[in-house]
Protein backbone atom coordinates (compact mmCIF):
# COMPACT_ATOMS: atom_id res chain seq x y z
CA UNK A 1 0.00 0.00 0.00
CA UNK A 2 1.44 3.39 -1.00
CA UNK A 3 1.40 6.68 0.93
CA UNK A 4 -1.30 7.84 -1.53
CA UNK A 5 -3.52 4.92 -0.58
CA UNK A 6 -3.03 5.77 3.10
CA UNK A 7 -3.98 9.42 2.57
CA UNK A 8 -6.98 8.86 0.33
CA UNK A 9 -8.25 5.68 1.95
CA UNK A 10 -8.71 4.13 -1.49
CA UNK A 11 -7.75 0.69 -0.15
CA UNK A 12 -10.23 0.94 2.72
CA UNK A 13 -11.54 -2.54 3.51
CA UNK A 14 -14.08 -1.79 6.23
CA UNK A 15 -17.53 -0.38 5.56
CA UNK A 16 -18.15 3.10 6.87
CA UNK A 17 -21.26 4.17 8.78
CA UNK A 18 -23.77 6.68 7.35
CA UNK A 19 -22.49 9.49 9.58
CA UNK A 20 -18.97 9.02 8.17
CA UNK A 21 -20.02 9.28 4.53
CA UNK A 22 -19.07 12.13 2.24
CA UNK A 23 -21.98 14.56 1.67
CA UNK A 24 -22.23 14.17 -2.10
CA UNK A 25 -24.63 16.36 -4.03
CA UNK A 26 -28.29 16.60 -4.97
CA UNK A 27 -27.81 17.02 -8.72
CA UNK A 28 -27.73 13.75 -10.74
CA UNK A 29 -24.89 13.27 -13.21
CA UNK A 30 -25.74 13.89 -16.85
CA UNK A 31 -24.60 11.29 -19.36
CA UNK A 32 -25.38 10.69 -23.03
CA UNK A 33 -27.69 7.79 -22.18
CA UNK A 34 -26.74 5.95 -25.37
CA UNK A 35 -24.83 2.65 -25.23
CA UNK A 36 -21.60 3.00 -27.21
CA UNK A 37 -21.69 -0.63 -28.39
CA UNK A 38 -25.28 -1.30 -29.43
CA UNK A 39 -26.88 2.15 -29.51
CA UNK A 40 -29.60 1.21 -27.03
CA UNK A 41 -30.76 3.35 -24.13
CA UNK A 42 -28.77 3.23 -20.89
CA UNK A 43 -31.33 5.25 -18.96
CA UNK A 44 -35.07 4.69 -18.41
CA UNK A 45 -37.56 4.32 -19.86
CA UNK A 46 -36.57 0.94 -21.29
CA UNK A 47 -38.71 -1.04 -23.75
CA UNK A 48 -41.73 -2.81 -22.29
CA UNK A 49 -41.00 -6.19 -20.77
CA UNK A 50 -37.37 -5.49 -19.88
CA UNK A 51 -36.06 -6.36 -16.43
CA UNK A 52 -33.10 -4.92 -14.54
CA UNK A 53 -30.54 -6.22 -12.07
CA UNK A 54 -27.62 -4.38 -10.47
CA UNK A 55 -24.47 -6.40 -9.75
CA UNK A 56 -20.93 -5.78 -8.50
CA UNK A 57 -17.97 -8.04 -9.16
CA UNK A 58 -14.87 -5.88 -8.89
CA UNK A 59 -13.72 -3.26 -11.39
CA UNK A 60 -16.83 -2.36 -13.37
CA UNK A 61 -15.05 -1.99 -16.72
CA UNK A 62 -14.58 -5.70 -17.31
CA UNK A 63 -17.79 -6.65 -15.57
CA UNK A 64 -19.86 -4.48 -17.89
CA UNK A 65 -18.24 -5.93 -21.01
CA UNK A 66 -19.12 -9.44 -19.91
CA UNK A 67 -22.78 -8.54 -19.64
CA UNK A 68 -23.14 -6.50 -22.84
CA UNK A 69 -21.73 -9.54 -24.66
CA UNK A 70 -24.41 -11.81 -23.15
CA UNK A 71 -27.24 -12.78 -25.49
CA UNK A 72 -30.56 -11.29 -24.41
CA UNK A 73 -29.03 -8.32 -22.60
CA UNK A 74 -30.56 -5.15 -24.01
CA UNK A 75 -28.28 -2.61 -22.37
CA UNK A 76 -25.71 -2.06 -19.62
CA UNK A 77 -24.34 0.88 -17.68
CA UNK A 78 -21.78 1.28 -14.93
CA UNK A 79 -22.34 3.16 -11.73
CA UNK A 80 -22.30 3.15 -7.95
CA UNK A 81 -24.65 1.54 -5.41
CA UNK A 82 -24.82 0.10 -1.92
CA UNK A 83 -23.56 3.15 -0.07
CA UNK A 84 -24.71 6.44 1.41
CA UNK A 85 -23.31 9.38 -0.57
CA UNK A 86 -25.79 10.74 -3.14
CA UNK A 87 -24.48 11.21 -6.70
CA UNK A 88 -20.85 10.40 -5.85
CA UNK A 89 -17.89 10.91 -8.14
CA UNK A 90 -15.50 8.11 -9.07
CA UNK A 91 -12.76 9.74 -7.02
CA UNK A 92 -15.03 9.86 -3.96
CA UNK A 93 -16.03 6.21 -4.31
CA UNK A 94 -12.35 5.23 -4.52
CA UNK A 95 -11.67 6.77 -1.10
CA UNK A 96 -13.99 4.22 0.52
CA UNK A 97 -15.84 7.10 2.17
CA UNK A 98 -19.12 6.79 0.23
CA UNK A 99 -19.89 3.15 1.08
CA UNK A 100 -20.62 2.40 -2.58
CA UNK A 101 -19.31 -0.44 -4.68
CA UNK A 102 -18.68 -0.31 -8.43
CA UNK A 103 -21.73 -1.84 -10.10
CA UNK A 104 -23.22 -2.73 -13.47
CA UNK A 105 -26.84 -2.08 -14.35
CA UNK A 106 -27.97 -5.02 -16.50
CA UNK A 107 -31.11 -4.50 -18.58
CA UNK A 108 -32.28 -7.78 -20.05
CA UNK A 109 -35.16 -9.32 -21.96
CA UNK A 110 -36.49 -12.25 -19.86
CA UNK A 111 -38.01 -13.75 -23.01
CA UNK A 112 -34.49 -14.13 -24.43
CA UNK A 113 -32.39 -14.71 -21.31
CA UNK A 114 -33.76 -15.52 -17.88
CA UNK A 115 -32.53 -14.28 -14.53
CA UNK A 116 -30.83 -17.62 -13.83
CA UNK A 117 -28.54 -17.20 -16.84
CA UNK A 118 -27.68 -13.64 -15.77
CA UNK A 119 -26.82 -14.94 -12.30
CA UNK A 120 -24.78 -17.79 -13.75
CA UNK A 121 -22.74 -15.21 -15.67
CA UNK A 122 -22.30 -13.19 -12.49
CA UNK A 123 -21.13 -16.06 -10.27
CA UNK A 124 -18.77 -17.59 -12.82
CA UNK A 125 -17.05 -14.38 -13.92
CA UNK A 126 -15.53 -13.42 -10.55
CA UNK A 127 -14.57 -14.82 -7.15
CA UNK A 128 -17.43 -14.04 -4.74
CA UNK A 129 -15.49 -15.24 -1.67
CA UNK A 130 -12.94 -12.43 -1.40
CA UNK A 131 -14.72 -9.88 0.77
CA UNK A 132 -13.60 -6.29 0.21
CA UNK A 133 -11.48 -7.03 -2.82
CA UNK A 134 -11.32 -8.72 -6.19
CA UNK A 135 -7.88 -10.00 -7.02
CA UNK A 136 -5.35 -7.19 -6.72
CA UNK A 137 -8.12 -4.58 -6.50
CA UNK A 138 -8.57 -3.92 -2.79
CA UNK A 139 -11.23 -1.79 -1.10
CA UNK A 140 -14.92 -1.67 -0.30
CA UNK A 141 -15.64 -0.35 -3.80
CA UNK A 142 -14.59 -3.74 -5.20
CA UNK A 143 -16.83 -5.92 -3.05
CA UNK A 144 -19.17 -8.44 -4.64
CA UNK A 145 -22.87 -7.56 -4.50
CA UNK A 146 -26.27 -8.14 -6.05
CA UNK A 147 -28.95 -5.47 -5.63
CA UNK A 148 -32.39 -6.83 -6.43
CA UNK A 149 -35.60 -5.30 -7.73
CA UNK A 150 -38.70 -6.87 -6.14
CA UNK A 151 -39.32 -9.79 -3.78
CA UNK A 152 -39.50 -12.42 -6.54
CA UNK A 153 -36.10 -11.44 -7.87
CA UNK A 154 -34.64 -11.45 -4.36
CA UNK A 155 -35.83 -15.03 -3.79
CA UNK A 156 -34.26 -16.25 -7.02
CA UNK A 157 -30.96 -14.53 -6.17
CA UNK A 158 -30.89 -16.00 -2.65
CA UNK A 159 -31.55 -19.49 -4.05
CA UNK A 160 -28.80 -19.08 -6.64
CA UNK A 161 -26.30 -18.05 -3.97
CA UNK A 162 -27.14 -21.17 -1.96
CA UNK A 163 -26.68 -23.39 -5.01
CA UNK A 164 -23.37 -21.81 -5.91
CA UNK A 165 -22.13 -22.06 -2.34
CA UNK A 166 -22.68 -25.82 -2.50
CA UNK A 167 -20.64 -25.93 -5.70
CA UNK A 168 -17.83 -23.86 -4.19
CA UNK A 169 -17.76 -25.95 -1.02
CA UNK A 170 -17.57 -29.14 -3.07
CA UNK A 171 -14.57 -27.66 -4.87
CA UNK A 172 -12.86 -26.86 -1.58
CA UNK A 173 -13.35 -23.11 -1.84
CA UNK A 174 -14.55 -20.61 0.73
CA UNK A 175 -17.74 -18.89 1.79
CA UNK A 176 -19.58 -16.44 -0.44
CA UNK A 177 -19.27 -12.87 0.85
CA UNK A 178 -21.53 -11.32 -1.80
CA UNK A 179 -23.84 -8.66 -0.40
CA UNK A 180 -27.46 -9.40 -1.42
CA UNK A 181 -29.91 -6.60 -0.74
CA UNK A 182 -32.77 -4.66 -2.32
CA UNK A 183 -31.61 -1.85 -4.60
CA UNK A 184 -32.00 1.52 -2.89
CA UNK A 185 -30.33 3.75 -5.45
CA UNK A 186 -28.20 3.44 -8.58
CA UNK A 187 -26.00 6.37 -9.56
CA UNK A 188 -24.60 6.46 -13.09
CA UNK A 189 -20.82 6.71 -13.35
CA UNK A 190 -19.08 9.33 -15.44
CA UNK A 191 -19.44 9.10 -19.22
CA UNK A 192 -15.84 8.01 -19.78
CA UNK A 193 -16.44 4.90 -17.64
CA UNK A 194 -19.44 3.77 -19.71
CA UNK A 195 -18.45 0.88 -22.03
CA UNK A 196 -14.84 1.73 -21.17
CA UNK A 197 -13.29 -1.39 -22.69
CA UNK A 198 -15.08 -0.77 -25.98
CA UNK A 199 -13.63 2.74 -26.10
CA UNK A 200 -10.24 1.54 -24.80
CA UNK A 201 -9.74 -2.05 -26.04
CA UNK A 202 -6.36 -2.35 -24.33
CA UNK A 203 -7.69 -1.13 -20.99
CA UNK A 204 -7.40 -2.86 -17.64
CA UNK A 205 -9.69 -5.78 -16.84
CA UNK A 206 -9.21 -7.56 -13.52
CA UNK A 207 -12.20 -9.89 -13.83
CA UNK A 208 -11.50 -13.58 -13.25
CA UNK A 209 -13.61 -16.44 -11.94
CA UNK A 210 -12.97 -19.42 -9.68
CA UNK A 211 -13.34 -22.00 -12.43
CA UNK A 212 -16.35 -23.50 -10.62
CA UNK A 213 -19.49 -23.82 -12.76
CA UNK A 214 -22.75 -22.46 -11.43
CA UNK A 215 -25.65 -24.95 -11.34
CA UNK A 216 -28.78 -23.87 -13.19
CA UNK A 217 -32.43 -24.67 -12.60
CA UNK A 218 -32.77 -22.85 -9.30
CA UNK A 219 -35.86 -23.61 -7.27
CA UNK A 220 -37.52 -20.99 -5.07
Amino acid sequence: MSWFDDVTGRRKTAMITPDQALPGRTTPRRISGIHAVNGHRMTPPFPAGMETLVVAEGCFWGAERGFWQTEGVYSTAVGYAGGYTPNPTYEEVCTGMTGHTEVVLVVFDPAAVDLERILQKFWESHDPTQGMRQGNDVGSQYRSAIYTVGDDQHEVVAASAEKYQHALTSAGLGTITTEIAPLKAFYYAEEYHQQYLHKNPGGYCGIGGTGVSCPTGFSV
